[in-house]
Formats: C-alpha cells, sequence, structure tokens
C-alpha cells in the first residue's frame, strides 16, 4: 500500500461543483482506497491503495467524480515521496523575509516543455517571485494570491499544462496528513 495526496480543481469555488467532503471521501471509498480524509472544501484527499501510476489513479478519480456528481473535475495524484520533494525544493520557504501566508504552490499536471521566463516576468508585481521547477511553481504573492496574475489561468496558457494551486499552509498540511497515513 502507497499514500497518496489527490488536488482536485475547481470544486466549491464560487458555488460551483459543489461536493461535501463525506460525499466525497465516501466515493473515494468506493474506488477501493483505504484510510482516505479529505482536508478542507477545496478538493484535498489523502488516501491508501495500492501501487499504480497517477495517471491510472487520475482516470479512475475523474471518471467516478463524473459518475458521482456530474461533472468533469481535473484531478492531481502525487505520492507522498512526490509531494515532500515539492515542500523542500520551495526557494522561499524558511526565509525570514518572506511571510509564509504569501506562499503559494502550482502543482503541474506534467512537466513544462516550454518555459520563457520573460514573457511571464512582465506579468509580475513589485514585490512577488516565482521559481518554476518540472512539477510545481511556487509563488511569493505578498499583495495576496486573488491579486495576483500569477494565477492557475494564467500559467495554464503561458506553460501549456494544467494546473492547481493551494496556499503554503494547506500544502504542509497535506504533507502532515500523508506522512501521518503512512506511519
Amino acid at each position: 500500500m502507497k499514500t497518496y495526496v489527490a488536488i482536485l480543481r475547481g470544486i466549491n469555488v464560487s458555488g460551483k461543483n459543489k461536493i461535501k467532503m463525506d460525499i466525497l471521501k465516501s466515493s473515494f471509498s468506493s474506488l477501493g482506497f483505504e484510510q482516505v480524509q479529505t482536508y478542507i472544501q477545496s478538493g484535498n484527499v489523502i488516501f491508501r491503495y495500492q501501487e499504480t501510476s497517477s495517471d491510472n489513479l487520475e482516470e479512475l478519480i475523474n471518471k467516478q467524480i463524473l459518475k458521482d456528481f456530474g461533472f468533469d473535475v481535473p484531478v492531481l495524484v502525487l505520492d507522498e515521496k512526490e509531494l515532500a520533494n515539492i515542500v523542500k525544493n520551495n526557494p522561499f520557504a524558511g526565509d525570514g523575509n518572506r511571510d509564509a501566508q504569501f506562499l503559494h504552490v502550482t502543482f503541474l499536471k506534467e512537466h513544462p516543455a516550454n518555459v520563457n521566463d520573460e514573457k511571464i516576468s512582465v506579468h509580475v508585481k513589485a514585490g512577488e517571485e516565482f521559481a518554476i521547477s518540472d512539477d510545481a511553481i511556487y509563488l511569493y504573492c505578498p499583495h495576496g494570491y486573488g491579486k495576483t496574475k500569477l494565477n492557475n489561468n494564467f500559467f495554464e496558457s503561458q506553460l501549456k499544462v494544467s494546473a492547481t494551486t493551494r496556499n503554503w499552509k494547506t500544502t504542509l498540511k497535506l504533507l502532515e496528513m500523508a506522512n501521518e497515513a503512512d506511519a
């Protein structure tokens, strides 16, 4: 058995794609996933399952959500080690000059083929910073994530990959829960 984290994009946002977490948990359990836990209302699910590819799990989960709730939701699945590496590689974390409440991670479904930092940098406001890795974009948005142009839609259009963002507190909590599930 292996611990996985599923990050769903676009549920319970602005009254759209509403899913209650207890019902989502049941939906995941119906797939044979074990120790299913959810965290907050934005579609974060930790579970244990036999070792398989993230692509297989994403497809299973996507089809189950479509069946159970009637809408198509982008799903990104990471195993515990992948999430731990993303957390470990955040260049902005632990820097006393940056307030952690303004840190975010944009999780990428696949490695971006073409990254044009200059084209992206044009949209960066004063004080904002970003760093792109193969599997995540690290953001520091001191004016608030709701005010930055460096959001999911922007990065998806620039990098031509599917993405979903979580704040740093949520990202750390997901890793903590994955570690606990694995213990």
